[in-house]
């Protein structure tokens, strides 16, 4: 009997693991945006720091990540036991931000383009600022620290809630398990990224620097200046393809919480897979194409209706003004 027992509860616990992977899996596809935007974000928020600090402050920003999922899992268990009610709205509202902080990257990069040279400037004036006198560089390190750990603040919450999205009726031990599995994970895959990458460039000028002439110290030498040639570009990249995913989430986890959007994703779809030629990867691709162009609409119009709003405080603040003084 005891034998039976513990074979049930072996079984019971595989079966248990077995849904934590499976749903952990389909919450990192879910999350991708937030990822790509996290780790381009962290990389950008230690750019700058002596060659030094820049693992050091990867460390302490993790540990800050860290401590950020052990606040929001709790609290996302406490919503799933208490307000179960609250999933969908919170879902909802972590999908439309992301179609926003989408197209407000866009327009602050088409408003405010920087050249490769201004790029260039903007850095020597970081590097500047570290080695100015006048300049606590240990208050400078825990600013940086500060900024991006709130950051990772808001990118996590982002996370979890997506998360608890694809738990929705999952037992609250498979809940408890995917929300620990993806949070360790995030903290240990992002920030293991992040690590490498602001590392990239020393490798990248140690293997330049190497001395030897044997054809294997000329192909480091070569790849070396290969990845200072390309650390910038895959910062850039990591960029791009953080925005452009946060609106394939962001828009993807609107449409399907409507059965009429979702109608019309089929219906673009299918309008894809009529055109000749390229009409079988279009129409495969069609539903994510969909999303991705309802992300844009969504983020643009929340950040329209929010100009509209700033507008029309603005007028009435200036209406209510007092009249100015013009006695001498």
């Amino acid at each position: 009997m005891a034998g039976a027992t513990l074979f049930t509860l072996l079984d019971d616990i595989a079966s248990i693991l077995d849904d934590v992977s499976t749903m952990s899996q389909v919450a990192v596809q879910k999350t991708t945006g937030v990822l790509g935007d996290d780790l381009a974000l962290n990389a950008k928020q230690v750019t700058g720091l002596s060659a030094d600090r820049e693992l050091p402050v990867v460390w302490r920003v993790a540990v800050g990540s860290a401590v950020n999922k052990a606040i929001l899992i709790p609290a996302a268990l406490a919503i799933t036991a208490l307000a179960p009610w609250a999933i969908k709205p919170l879902l909802m509202v972590g999908g439309v931000y992301l179609c926003y902080e989408g197209v407000e990257k866009l327009l602050h990069s088409w408003l405010h383009p920087k050249s490769h040279d201004e790029n260039q400037k903007d850095q020597s004036k970081r590097l500047q600022a570290m080695s100015d006198p006048d300049i606590d560089p240990v208050k400078l390190e825990k600013d940086k620290i500060q900024g991006a750990i709130r950051t990772d603040f808001i990118l996590s919450a982002e996370i979890i809630v997506i998360t608890l999205g694809t738990l929705v009726e999952q037992p609250f031990s498979v809940t408890l398990g995917v929300l620990l599995a993806v949070g360790v994970l995030m903290t240990i895959g992002v920030y293991g990224l992040v690590a490498g990458i602001v590392k990239l460039d020393d490798l990248g000028l140690h293997w330049l620097s190497r001395q030897g002439s044997s054809r294997w110290d000329q192909t480091l030498r070569k790849l070396g200046a290969g990845i200072l040639w390309m650390a910038p570009y895959l910062l850039r990249f990591l960029a791009i393809a953080g925005t452009a995913a946060m609106f394939l989430v962001g828009g993807g986890i609107v449409t399907h919480q409507f059965e009429t959007l979702h109608h019309w994703s089929e219906s673009f779809a299918h309008a894809l897979h009529a055109i000749p030629v390229l009409g079988l990867p279009l129409g495969w691709l069609g539903p994510a194409i969909f999303d991705f162009l309802f992300g844009i609409l969504a983020g643009a119009a929340v950040v329209g209706a929010i100009q509209l709003i700033k507008l029309i405080v603005g007028q009435s603040a200036e209406q209510h003004a007092p009249p100015p003084n013009h006695s001498p």
